[in-house]
Protein backbone atom coordinates (compact mmCIF):
# COMPACT_ATOMS: atom_id res chain seq x y z
CA UNK A 1 0.00 0.00 0.00
CA UNK A 2 1.06 3.57 -0.66
CA UNK A 3 0.14 6.48 1.60
CA UNK A 4 -0.32 10.23 1.48
CA UNK A 5 -0.81 12.61 4.38
CA UNK A 6 -1.68 16.06 5.60
CA UNK A 7 -0.61 17.62 8.89
CA UNK A 8 -1.08 20.69 11.05
CA UNK A 9 0.40 22.09 14.27
CA UNK A 10 -0.99 25.32 15.75
CA UNK A 11 -0.44 27.27 18.94
CA UNK A 12 -4.17 27.61 19.70
CA UNK A 13 -5.88 30.68 21.15
CA UNK A 14 -4.76 30.55 24.81
CA UNK A 15 -1.09 29.51 24.81
CA UNK A 16 2.04 31.61 24.31
CA UNK A 17 4.19 28.84 22.81
CA UNK A 18 3.60 25.69 20.81
CA UNK A 19 5.11 22.76 22.72
CA UNK A 20 3.75 20.18 20.26
CA UNK A 21 6.10 18.81 17.64
CA UNK A 22 5.70 16.20 14.91
CA UNK A 23 7.45 14.60 11.97
CA UNK A 24 6.26 12.51 9.02
CA UNK A 25 8.90 10.65 7.04
CA UNK A 26 8.50 8.68 3.82
CA UNK A 27 11.03 5.86 4.17
CA UNK A 28 12.06 3.22 1.65
CA UNK A 29 9.85 0.57 3.32
CA UNK A 30 6.94 2.66 4.57
CA UNK A 31 5.76 5.83 6.29
CA UNK A 32 6.84 6.86 9.81
CA UNK A 33 4.80 9.43 11.75
CA UNK A 34 5.69 10.80 15.21
CA UNK A 35 3.59 13.22 17.28
CA UNK A 36 4.62 14.66 20.66
CA UNK A 37 3.05 17.04 23.19
CA UNK A 38 5.77 18.56 25.38
CA UNK A 39 5.44 19.19 29.11
CA UNK A 40 7.41 21.64 31.23
CA UNK A 41 7.76 25.38 31.74
CA UNK A 42 10.15 27.88 30.17
CA UNK A 43 9.83 26.24 26.73
CA UNK A 44 11.24 22.98 28.14
CA UNK A 45 8.28 21.05 26.75
CA UNK A 46 9.05 22.39 23.29
CA UNK A 47 12.62 21.10 23.57
CA UNK A 48 11.49 17.71 24.91
CA UNK A 49 9.07 17.16 22.02
CA UNK A 50 11.59 18.18 19.36
CA UNK A 51 14.36 16.04 20.86
CA UNK A 52 12.00 13.08 20.96
CA UNK A 53 10.84 13.33 17.35
CA UNK A 54 14.36 13.82 16.02
CA UNK A 55 15.85 10.99 18.12
CA UNK A 56 13.12 8.49 17.26
CA UNK A 57 13.43 9.20 13.54
CA UNK A 58 17.23 8.82 13.65
CA UNK A 59 17.22 5.58 15.67
CA UNK A 60 14.31 4.00 13.79
CA UNK A 61 15.99 4.73 10.46
CA UNK A 62 19.38 3.48 11.62
CA UNK A 63 18.12 0.12 12.95
CA UNK A 64 17.31 -1.20 9.49
CA UNK A 65 17.40 -4.95 10.10
CA UNK A 66 15.35 -5.25 13.29
CA UNK A 67 11.63 -6.01 13.68
CA UNK A 68 9.57 -2.82 13.35
CA UNK A 69 8.01 -2.98 16.83
CA UNK A 70 11.43 -3.54 18.35
CA UNK A 71 12.74 -0.56 16.39
CA UNK A 72 9.93 1.62 17.77
CA UNK A 73 10.63 0.42 21.31
CA UNK A 74 14.39 1.00 21.09
CA UNK A 75 13.90 4.40 19.47
CA UNK A 76 11.56 5.52 22.27
CA UNK A 77 13.98 4.20 24.92
CA UNK A 78 16.80 6.17 23.34
CA UNK A 79 14.66 9.33 23.16
CA UNK A 80 13.79 8.90 26.84
CA UNK A 81 17.50 8.63 27.70
CA UNK A 82 18.34 11.76 25.68
CA UNK A 83 15.52 13.82 27.24
CA UNK A 84 16.50 12.74 30.78
CA UNK A 85 20.15 13.52 30.10
CA UNK A 86 19.34 16.96 28.69
CA UNK A 87 16.95 17.67 31.57
CA UNK A 88 19.58 16.77 34.19
CA UNK A 89 22.24 18.87 32.47
CA UNK A 90 20.37 22.20 32.34
CA UNK A 91 18.47 23.64 35.29
CA UNK A 92 15.97 25.43 33.05
CA UNK A 93 15.01 22.12 31.46
CA UNK A 94 14.71 20.10 34.65
CA UNK A 95 11.52 18.02 34.69
CA UNK A 96 10.73 18.35 30.99
CA UNK A 97 8.82 15.48 29.42
CA UNK A 98 6.53 14.70 26.52
CA UNK A 99 3.82 12.39 25.29
CA UNK A 100 4.78 10.35 22.26
CA UNK A 101 2.91 8.57 19.47
CA UNK A 102 4.85 6.59 16.87
CA UNK A 103 3.09 5.01 13.89
CA UNK A 104 4.82 3.09 11.12
CA UNK A 105 2.86 1.91 8.09
CA UNK A 106 4.37 -0.49 5.61
CA UNK A 107 2.83 -2.56 2.85
CA UNK A 108 0.38 -4.59 4.96
CA UNK A 109 0.80 -3.75 8.67
CA UNK A 110 0.47 -0.82 11.06
CA UNK A 111 2.90 -0.73 14.00
CA UNK A 112 2.65 1.74 16.85
CA UNK A 113 4.06 2.83 20.20
CA UNK A 114 2.32 5.10 22.71
CA UNK A 115 3.00 6.97 25.96
CA UNK A 116 0.74 9.66 27.43
CA UNK A 117 -2.61 11.10 26.37
CA UNK A 118 -2.01 11.94 22.74
CA UNK A 119 -3.83 9.44 20.53
CA UNK A 120 -3.81 7.29 17.40
CA UNK A 121 -7.10 6.55 15.65
CA UNK A 122 -7.95 4.31 12.72
CA UNK A 123 -10.93 4.95 10.45
CA UNK A 124 -11.55 1.65 8.70
CA UNK A 125 -14.42 1.53 6.22
CA UNK A 126 -15.87 4.68 7.85
CA UNK A 127 -15.82 3.21 11.39
CA UNK A 128 -13.57 5.04 13.87
CA UNK A 129 -11.49 3.08 16.38
CA UNK A 130 -9.21 4.48 19.08
CA UNK A 131 -6.03 2.40 18.84
CA UNK A 132 -4.37 3.77 22.00
CA UNK A 133 -5.47 4.14 25.61
CA UNK A 134 -4.79 7.37 27.51
CA UNK A 135 -2.24 7.15 30.31
CA UNK A 136 -4.17 9.73 32.32
CA UNK A 137 -5.63 10.09 35.79
CA UNK A 138 -9.11 10.35 34.31
CA UNK A 139 -8.73 7.14 32.30
CA UNK A 140 -7.52 5.39 35.45
CA UNK A 141 -10.59 6.58 37.36
CA UNK A 142 -12.83 5.38 34.52
CA UNK A 143 -11.10 2.00 34.45
CA UNK A 144 -11.56 1.63 38.20
CA UNK A 145 -15.24 2.57 38.05
CA UNK A 146 -15.02 5.91 39.85
CA UNK A 147 -16.10 7.93 36.81
CA UNK A 148 -18.38 7.33 33.87
CA UNK A 149 -17.22 8.24 30.37
CA UNK A 150 -19.67 11.14 30.36
CA UNK A 151 -18.33 12.44 33.68
CA UNK A 152 -14.77 12.07 32.41
CA UNK A 153 -15.47 14.35 29.43
CA UNK A 154 -15.95 17.38 31.67
CA UNK A 155 -13.67 16.54 34.60
CA UNK A 156 -11.38 19.44 35.72
CA UNK A 157 -8.32 17.13 35.95
CA UNK A 158 -8.42 15.91 32.36
CA UNK A 159 -4.88 17.16 31.71
CA UNK A 160 -3.14 15.08 34.43
CA UNK A 161 -1.21 12.22 32.83
CA UNK A 162 0.25 9.16 34.54
CA UNK A 163 3.02 8.36 32.05
CA UNK A 164 5.28 10.56 29.93
CA UNK A 165 8.57 10.17 28.13
CA UNK A 166 11.27 11.85 30.21
CA UNK A 167 9.67 11.47 33.65
CA UNK A 168 11.30 8.14 34.54
CA UNK A 169 14.37 6.14 33.43
CA UNK A 170 12.22 3.00 33.27
CA UNK A 171 9.33 3.97 31.04
CA UNK A 172 6.51 1.63 30.08
CA UNK A 173 5.51 1.75 26.41
CA UNK A 174 2.28 0.46 24.87
CA UNK A 175 3.27 -1.37 21.69
CA UNK A 176 1.05 -3.11 19.17
CA UNK A 177 0.49 -3.88 15.50
CA UNK A 178 -2.41 -4.56 13.15
CA UNK A 179 -2.60 -6.34 9.81
CA UNK A 180 -4.12 -4.21 7.05
CA UNK A 181 -6.48 -5.62 4.44
CA UNK A 182 -5.67 -4.02 1.07
CA UNK A 183 -9.37 -4.21 0.14
CA UNK A 184 -10.39 -1.97 3.06
CA UNK A 185 -10.36 1.82 3.18
CA UNK A 186 -8.11 3.24 5.90
CA UNK A 187 -7.34 6.59 7.42
CA UNK A 188 -4.96 6.95 10.37
CA UNK A 189 -5.25 10.01 12.59
CA UNK A 190 -2.61 10.93 15.19
CA UNK A 191 -3.22 13.92 17.46
CA UNK A 192 -2.40 15.69 20.69
CA UNK A 193 -5.01 16.34 23.37
CA UNK A 194 -5.52 19.87 22.06
CA UNK A 195 -7.70 18.15 19.47
CA UNK A 196 -9.51 15.58 21.61
CA UNK A 197 -10.19 18.05 24.44
CA UNK A 198 -12.67 19.87 22.20
CA UNK A 199 -13.58 17.35 19.47
CA UNK A 200 -15.52 14.22 20.48
CA UNK A 201 -14.90 10.88 18.81
CA UNK A 202 -18.29 10.99 17.11
CA UNK A 203 -17.60 14.42 15.61
CA UNK A 204 -14.11 13.33 14.61
CA UNK A 205 -15.55 10.29 12.83
CA UNK A 206 -17.89 12.52 10.82
CA UNK A 207 -14.98 14.68 9.66
CA UNK A 208 -12.74 11.73 8.83
CA UNK A 209 -15.45 10.21 6.63
CA UNK A 210 -14.93 13.07 4.17
CA UNK A 211 -12.97 12.07 1.09
CA UNK A 212 -10.43 14.88 0.67
CA UNK A 213 -7.82 14.90 3.46
CA UNK A 214 -7.05 18.60 2.93
CA UNK A 215 -10.74 19.46 3.35
CA UNK A 216 -10.78 17.37 6.54
CA UNK A 217 -7.75 19.25 7.85
CA UNK A 218 -9.27 22.67 7.17
CA UNK A 219 -12.67 21.82 8.62
CA UNK A 220 -11.18 20.20 11.71
CA UNK A 221 -8.90 23.14 12.43
CA UNK A 222 -11.81 25.55 12.02
CA UNK A 223 -13.93 23.48 14.43
CA UNK A 224 -11.15 23.48 17.05
CA UNK A 225 -10.84 27.27 16.79
CA UNK A 226 -14.61 27.71 17.05
CA UNK A 227 -14.48 25.68 20.29
CA UNK A 228 -11.89 28.03 21.77
CA UNK A 229 -8.64 26.15 20.96
CA UNK A 230 -7.52 26.26 24.61
CA UNK A 231 -4.32 24.29 23.95
CA UNK A 232 -1.78 23.70 21.21
CA UNK A 233 -3.26 21.32 18.69
CA UNK A 234 -1.44 19.04 16.32
CA UNK A 235 -2.58 16.25 14.05
CA UNK A 236 -1.35 14.03 11.23
CA UNK A 237 -3.86 12.41 8.89
CA UNK A 238 -2.66 9.54 6.69
CA UNK A 239 -4.66 7.73 4.03
CA UNK A 240 -4.08 5.18 1.29
CA UNK A 241 -3.46 6.61 -2.13
CA UNK A 242 -5.96 5.79 -4.88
Amino acid sequence: MQYKYTSLSEIGLKRLDNEDFFGVFKLEDGMLAIVCDGLGGNKAGEIASQLTVNTIKEVFTRLRYIDYLERIKLAIYEANHIVLEKSAGEAALNGMATTVEVLFLNEDTAYWGHIGDSRIYNLRNNKLKLMTKDHSLIQKLVDEGYLTLREAEHHPNKNIIMRALGDNPYIEIDLSKQKLNPKDEYKFFICTDGVTAVISDSVLQDYLKLKDINVISNKLSQAIIERGAPDNYTFVLITKTD
